[in-house]
């Protein structure tokens, strides 16, 4: 089957495959279609899309009955030539946005005049005779996007809305069910669909996926950065679907972003900017204002590019390139844990709480190519190039000590030919990825993790305190590779537009994974003494080192397939159906090829307490050839416009898809770098009041020789599997997927858009580990109370002799939310110059584990964990932007955001013997019931400076992030036990437990200037 796939993934490269199979324009094109009316002395033979900015062409044959169909454009202004028997016409201007497919009908027999850019009530595709000029109601054109529910972000909302990070992400939560987070200190951000998680999400830039395989933030170089994935600069717009895309998006289950670069044009253009801020321009963090007011901390933002594009041969070739630099010091907290006064701390460890400064560094480089050599073919070479550099410390119990040194370079490049004939357009393109994501520990040395014992009324309770000492992050992850993709069209059946993709990648994933081998050090250090605080002896020692097999780096030569068909079909004027199927298959040879070490099955066969387990240890076992590559991700994708109206002014549309995503390669590879450098855990007599160990290879006494690495080295090989843990997956593991329905009502007021919307998205298969010890009959929890259990604990000591724990991988993650959204649009036009986008969004939200956690470690199954409320996803959600030109030469713009406080969920509360309940609760509001608000404004003032050329100006802008001076907390208290205020808990339940805000701001004013010729 495979061989038959690559047979015809050569065939369609090549172009040779001319078959009546499925379409609209591909991941990043426009298309248009309609019908042109002529009189029948005059009949319209042919019409011509000529981009006005480049003036490359493309030609369509106007079929018998006056239909005509632009299968794939680039995104821009455009104007229409239609050839006649005796003359030509000229359309005005009008606009075509990325991935919209669009239909228009022209009267030519229409002889009313009307001037460009206004419309008439009467007929809305009616154009005008003027001499040789046609009038076109541009803002006529009508959306044929069935099931899709999104938002296009134009290049003025990218280039107007205020924003602090220069992210063209930042306005993708306009978006019903989508929201874009910037959560710790380091700024990172994140983009999360519905309950699903940020890496089933994938973005597509001039059609090419940017998804990340490793990591889990879904974009290649997202991952624990506050760098931008792209420069700002060289973004034209951008689409943002949430749910019920075609057949042609692959290997995403959420959100889908589709965003087209700039283009040279055939005049020179150019622009630059610098924007600044500083601790100078920024109001009081709440760290620095309680409990005691202190200084401000250090920060600094400097942000600046240069963008250039022009004509290298006029209306045939063009260049464009742009080049961003981030330079940055941002504000961190360290605080202790849930709340706790640092004075129980010694005056020596309270030193290391306050506010500190990360760095970041960041260069991003675009360069584009684009040849139009015929009238029939269009040719692009793109490039970009990324580096980035910092610290990296999220506001927590960890010391700056603990900082991490991030380091991400990513190069990219394309080249594409897309050919265009009278009723077929073939697009081939080759990319290739190199991307490499690599923190290591800013300091080195042991680490040192201190915990408190409170005897609180209903039981004993660890905080966590503090972390010291060096780092222990030590990773080098990322992806390298070619992909050779083909889409062809047809547009030669009436009333279809028949398309077929295909796309092979052969990738090559690695990981180096050697976290904490210098050791952490756990210590109790309040033995429910009044005045005990020791620092002696840790209960616990956790490390990581070779387990004598094995390398670990690892790598896995990827090979990936997909194929697809689709047909957008004019049913008839008013309904059109969008139906699709794809299929999508992934070879990864690490996980496939895998062969469980002898001394992980040794240790299996010595651990009886598997032969009465729930679950069958063979099943996964790997012999390195009864592992078979997921062949069942057959997706059907299905959607419907239905023009109420003749006018299309009020439409019906809906849809339903399945999507799959895959498995990411950090979860698959864990067999192999687990077992080749592995977490090492020992305990210590003694030392743990609350939980003693009993006598064992991995429960010792204490020498001061474990401080060392020589006392380590000498643990690690104290015994048969020195104490190391064992990890196992599924033979027959699935790809994660998501079933998408959506239904809608879309309506056109001139000028307002409005549209009311319903979706479901359940998402299924999500990647688990589960705990696979078990008792010694085979139990997961002991079967009645006793002294030594009080409450059911899970089987964490009863571990394989010599080794850690057994941790097993399986799907079963799944999430369900609905949502109902109102949307609505103003687009921006000369001759109305303001723009408004409103979105507001309820969501039902459930999930079977925590919201972004993988390890499930507390029940023997994932089928016992109960559906719960999503802990990730706000009930209510509405985001509002907008931009005005005043008289006065002055733009005002800004963005609103507020959400309801979110759910979360504790471990447990095991207040009663033998129970293990879970327990959720909303967050406290932060104000009048929202649990998040920010309020931006901008202002840019534009100065003509016409001795350049016509079109040049300076720009003067100011931006004032989170305008309310909103404090929008992170930390809230999620101990159920901490229910009254009777036992002295200073934050119970559910109350913001520090003043933390993370990567939120304070009011800041950020100052800008930039030029544009």
């Amino acid at each position: 089957m495979i061989r038959a796939a690559l047979a015809a993934a050569t065939t369609l490269a090549t172009g040779a495959f001319v078959a009546p199979m499925a379409a609209h324009a591909q991941v990043g094109q426009a298309s248009l279609r309609g019908t042109i009316t002529s009189p029948a002395d005059n009949k319209a033979t042919q019409v011509t899309a000529v981009e006005v900015a480049t003036g490359i062409r493309r030609t369509a044959t106007i079929a018998a009955d006056g239909t005509y169909n632009f299968a794939s454009l680039r995104a821009g202004t455009y104007r229409l030539e239609i050839q006649l028997t005796n003359g030509t016409r000229n359309s005005d201007e009008f606009t075509l946005r990325v991935g919209q497919n669009a239909g228009l009908d022209l009267d030519l027999t229409t002889a009313a005049a009307a001037p460009a850019g206004e419309t008439t009530e009467t007929d809305p595709g009616s154009v005008a005779s003027n001499d040789e000029e046609i009038i076109v109601t541009g803002s006529r054109i009508r959306t044929l996007s069935g099931g899709q529910v999104g938002i296009n972000i134009t290049q003025r909302l990218i280039e107007q809305l205020p924003q602090n990070n220069r992210n063209f992400l930042a306005f993708a939560d306009l978006a019903p069910g989508v929201r874009f987070v910037e959560e710790g200190a380091n700024g990172q951000a994140r983009l999360q669909g519905g309950a699903q998680r940020s890496n089933s999400v994938n973005v597509f830039i001039d059609g090419v996926s940017q998804k990340d395989y490793v990591l889990k933030n879904g974009v290649t170089g997202q991952d624990s950065t506050p760098g931008n994935p792209f420069p700002q600069l060289a973004i034209g717009e951008y689409q943002v679907l949430s749910s019920n895309y075609k057949a042609e998006f692959d290997q995403v289950s959420s959100v889908a972003i589709v965003a087209g670069t700039k283009s040279g044009t055939n005049e020179f253009h150019g622009e630059g900017f610098v924007d600044f801020t500083n601790q100078d321009l920024r109001d009081y963090r709440p760290t620095e204002l309680f409990p005691t007011r202190v200084k401000k901390v250090d920060t600094k933002d400097i942000q600046y590019g240069v963008a250039l594009g022009g004509p290298i041969i006029k209306d045939v070739a063009h260049f464009f390139a742009s080049y961003e630099g981030k330079r940055q010091e941002r504000p961190v907290d360290v605080l202790p844990g849930n709340g706790v006064d640092i004075n129980v701390l010694p005056a020596d460890l309270r030193s290391r709480f306050g506010n500190f400064t990360n760095t970041f560094n960041e260069d991003l480089i675009f360069g584009k190519i684009d040849i139009s050599p015929t009238a029939e073919d269009l040719i692009e070479f793109t490039a970009k190039y990324r580096k980035e550099s910092g610290d990296s410390l999220g506001s927590g119990i960890s010391a700056f000590s603990t900082r991490t040194n991030n380091s991400v370079e990513e190069l990219r490049g394309m080249a594409r030919w897309q050919h265009t004939a009278d009723n077929w357009i073939n697009d081939f393109r080759v990319s290739y990825e190199d991307v490499s994501w690599a923190p290591q520990p800013a300091e080195p040395g042991i680490n040192q993790f201190f915990q408190r014992t409170e005897q609180r009324a209903n039981g004993p309770v660890r905080i966590d305190l503090l972390r010291i000492g060096g780092g222990t992050n030590n990773q080098n992850k990322g992806q390298k590779g070619w992909t050779v993709q083909n889409d062809f069209t047809y547009t030669g059946l009436e009333g279809h537009t028949f398309k077929t993709g295909v796309k092979a990648k052969w990738v090559d994933l690695n990981t180096l994974e050697q976290n904490n081998i210098n050791g952490s050090y756990t210590y109790d250090v309040n033995l429910f003494s009044p005045t005990g605080f020791q620092t002696d002896v840790p209960y616990r020692l956790q490390f990581g080192a070779p387990s004598g097999f094995g390398s670990s780096s690892i790598q896995s030569k990827n090979f990936q397939f997909g194929i697809y068909v689709q047909d957008d079909w004019d049913v008839n004027d008013r309904l059109t159906l969008n139906l699709g199927v794809r299929w999508d298959y992934e070879r990864t040879p690490a996980f496939l090829d895998f062969v469980t070490p002898q001394s992980n099955l040794t240790a299996i066969a010595q651990y009886p307490n598997l032969q009465g387990a729930d679950y069958n240890i063979n099943d996964f076992i790997s012999t390195g050839n009864n592992r078979k590559a997921f062949m069942g991700a057959i997706q059907p994708r299905v959607g419907f416009t239905y023009r109420i109206d003749e006018e299309g002014r009020f439409t019906v549309f809906g849809g339903f898809g399945r999507s799959y995503d895959r498995n990411q390669f950090d979860f698959l590879q864990q067999e192999l770098s687990v077992g080749a450098f592995q977490q090492r855990t020992f305990l210590f007599q003694g030392a743990n009041p609350l939980n003693q160990c009993t006598p064992s290879s991995t429960c010792i006494a204490w020498n001061p020789i474990y401080l060392t690495a020589e006392g380590r080295a000498q643990l690690a090989q104290s015994s048969t599997g020195g104490g190391r843990e064992l990890r196992f997956i599924k033979n027959d593991l699935k790809m994660p997927y998501s079933d998408q329905v959506s239904l809608g009502f879309r309506s056109r007021f001139n000028p307002i858009e409005l549209e009311v919307g319903y979706q479901h998205i359940s998402s299924r298969d999500g990647f688990v580990y589960l705990l696979g010890n078990r008792r010694p009959d085979g139990s997961f929890f002991a079967s009645g109370p006793t002294t030594a259990a009080p409450t059911p604990q899970s089987p964490f000591p009863f571990t394989p002799p010599g080794f850690g724990s057994i941790l097993i991988g399986d799907n079963g993650l799944k999430t369900d939310a609905d949502s109902a959204y109102v949307k609505l649009t103003k687009p921006y036009s000369p001759t109305s110059p303001w723009s408004l986008d409103a979105t507001y969004t309820f969501t039902e939200a459930s999930e079977n584990r925590q919201f972004g956690e993988t390890f499930s470690l507390d029940f023997p199954s994932i089928d016992d964990y109960p559906t719960l409320r999503s802990a990730g996803v706000p009930r209510h959600r509405f985001v509002m932007a907008g931009s005005v030109d005043t008289p006065i030469g002055l733009t005002l713009s800004s963005k609103f955001s507020i959400e309801s406080p979110l759910f979360q969920v504790a471990p447990f509360n095991t207040s009663n013997p033998y129970q293990r309940t879970f327990v959720g609760a909303f967050r406290d509001s932060l104000g009048d019931q929202w649990g998040r608000r920010q309020l931006d404004v901008a202002a840019t003032k534009y100065i003509p400076i016409r001795f350049v050329n016509d079109t040049a100006r300076i720009r003067f802008r100011v931006d004032i992030i989170n305008l309310m001076n909103d404090r929008n907390y992170i930390d809230f208290n999620n101990n159920p036990l901490d229910n009254s205020r009777t036992d002295g808990t200073q934050h119970v339940y559910g109350e913001r437990s520090s003043f933390s805000i993370g990567g939120n701001q304070p009011r800041t004013i950020k100052l800008s200037a930039g030029f544009n010729f």
